[in-house]
C-alpha cells in the first residue's frame, strides 16, 4: 500500500474517531439528509404507486376502441352506426370471436357518481361503468371475490375492492344511491390492486337509462387475435365511413393516463426536495467547517509530520460523505416505514377518484438516495479544500 493511501486511512480513522465531540452537529447534518430523501421518496412512491394501479390495469391482448378522434374514454363517443357495422364484419379483422362466431364485444360508459364516505363525510366522486356482460371477462386480471355479476337490465352493481374497503354501505347486499335511483350490491371483484378496483360496473343499459344517457357508447372493448391483431383492427377501422374509430391495446391507454398524472406528482417532488436539498448542502457545509475548526491542531500535526495536503482533502470528504450516507440510509428507512403501502388517492382516468398504493422501490430508494449522497459530495467539498489550507503554526501555538 502507498504511503498517500496509508495516510489517508490514517486521517480517516482520525476524523471519524473524533465525531463523539461533534455528535449534535454532526447528527444535524444526517437528520437534514435523511428528511430530503424521505421526502423525495414519499413523492417519487406515489408516481410509482399511480403507475403501477394504471399499469396493472392494462393488458395487451385487449383493445379499446373509441371514436371522436380522442385517445381517452372521456370525450369519446362510439356511434351506434359503427358498432352495427363492427358487429356485422365477416372474415379476420384481428379480434377473438365468440362460440356463435359474433364479435365477443362489450359497449361501455362511464358516468361519474358522488358518494359520501361515512368516515369523514367527504363527498368523493366514483366511476361507474356501464358495460355488456362480456365486460367482466374482457379484464383479464379481474375475478369476483364475493357474490355475483349484475343481472342485464337490472339496477344492480358490482364493486371493486378497494371503494368496498374505504366506503360503507357497499357490502353485497346493500343499497347504494348513486345519481337519482337506488342500486343493489351484487357482489364485489379484485384486480390485483389495479385501478380497475375504483370502479363501480353495472350493466350498460341501465346506467344508460339511469343517467339519461339512451344509446351513448364512449368505448368498445375486444380481445385481439394474437399480437398481429392491433394492426389488422386499426386498418379496418380506418375504413369506416363517418367519424374516425382508434383502436389502442388497453396497456397503452392505461399507460399514457398513469404518465400524465405521474408526471403532475414528479413535478410537485423534485423542486420541493431540491430546494429542501439546497438548505442541507448549507447545512454540511456548515457542519463540515465546523470540523475542520474543531481539529484544526490535529490536521496542523499530522501536516507537519509530513502527511500531505490530498490526505487532509480526502479525509474531510470522506467523513461528509459517510454522513451524508447515514442520512440516506436513515430517510430511505424512514421512507419505507411511513409510506410504502400507504394508501392514497387522487383524480384518475375520467376525472373520478383512483385509489392506489405507494410503492418504494429499489428504483425509487436509489433515486432519492444518490440526492442524499450528493449534498455530502458537494456540501464537503469546500471544507476539505479549507482542510489543506489550514496554517501549518496552528500546530505549534498549541505546543506554546
Amino acid at each position: 500500500m502507498s504511503s498517500a493511501l496509508k495516510q489517508i486511512f490514517l486521517m480517516v480513522r482520525v476524523n471519524l474517531g473524533s465525531l463523539p465531540r461533534r455528535l449534535w452537529i454532526s447528527l444535524s447534518m444526517v437528520l437534514s439528509v435523511a428528511l430530503v430523501v424521505a421526502v423525495l421518496a414519499g413523492f417519487l412512491a406515489m408516481a410509482r404507486g399511480f403507475e403501477a394501479a394504471l399499469q396493472g390495469a392494462g393488458s395487451t391482448g385487449i383493445a379499446v376502441i373509441l371514436g371522436g378522434g380522442t385517445n381517452q374514454e372521456t370525450g369519446s363517443d362510439v356511434p351506434a352506426e359503427a358498432i352495427r357495422s363492427l358487429a356485422a364484419m365477416t372474415g379476420e379483422i384481428g379480434v377473438v370471436r365468440n362460440a356463435a362466431g359474433g364479435l365477443a364485444l362489450s359497449r361501455e360508459i362511464v358516468v361519474p357518481v358522488d358518494v359520501v364516505r361515512a368516515s369523514d363525510g367527504a363527498e368523493q366522486t366514483l366511476s361507474l361503468r356501464g358495460m355488456d356482460l362480456a365486460g367482466p371477462g374482457l379484464r383479464d386480471r379481474a375475478t369476483l371475490s364475493q357474490g355475483r355479476l349484475f343481472s342485464p337490465g337490472a339496477r344492480e352493481i358490482v364493486v371493486g375492492g378497494r371503494i368496498a374497503d374505504e366506503f360503507s354501505g357497499f357490502a353485497v347486499g346493500d343499497k347504494v344511491r348513486l345519481g337519482t335511483m337506488d342500486w343493489t350490491v351484487t357482489g364485489h371483484f379484485t384486480s390485483g390492486g389495479s385501478a380497475f378496483e375504483s370502479e363501480i360496473w353495472a350493466d350498460l343499459e341501465a346506467v344508460q337509462s339511469a343517467f339519461d344517457r339512451q344509446g351513448q357508447v364512449q368505448s368498445l372493448r375486444v380481445r385481439l387475435a394474437g399480437a398481429g391483431g392491433l394492426p389488422v383492427l386499426q386498418e379496418h377501422l380506418s375504413a369506416f365511413p363517418g367519424a374516425p374509430l382508434t383502436a389502442v391495446s388497453e396497456a397503452d391507454l392505461y399507460a399514457a393516463e398513469s404518465e400524465r398524472t405521474a408526471s403532475l406528482i414528479r413535478l410537485f417532488g423534485w423542486p420541493l426536495a431540491l430546494l429542501m436539498a439546497v438548505g442541507a448542502t448549507a447545512g454540511a457545509l456548515n457542519t463540515m467547517m465546523s470540523s475542520v475548526s474543531d481539529r484544526t491542531v490535529e490536521i496542523s500535526t499530522l501536516r507537519l509530520l509530513g502527511f500531505g495536503r490530498l490526505p487532509a482533502f480526502a479525509a474531510t470528504w470522506v467523513e461528509a460523505v459517510a454522513l451524508s450516507i447515514s442520512g440516506a440510509a436513515l430517510g430511505i428507512l424512514a421512507s419505507r416505514l411511513a409510506f410504502n403501502g400507504w394508501k392514497a388517492s387522487t383524480m384518475g382516468a375520467n376525472n373520478t377518484k383512483m385509489a392506489f398504493q405507494l410503492d418504494v422501490t429499489t428504483d425509487v430508494a436509489l433515486t432519492a438516495g444518490l440526492l442524499g449522497l450528493a449534498i455530502g459530495i458537494i456540501g464537503g467539498a469546500l471544507p476539505a479544500l479549507a482542510a489543506t489550507r489550514l496554517p501549518l503554526t496552528s500546530a505549534l501555538r498549541a505546543r506554546e
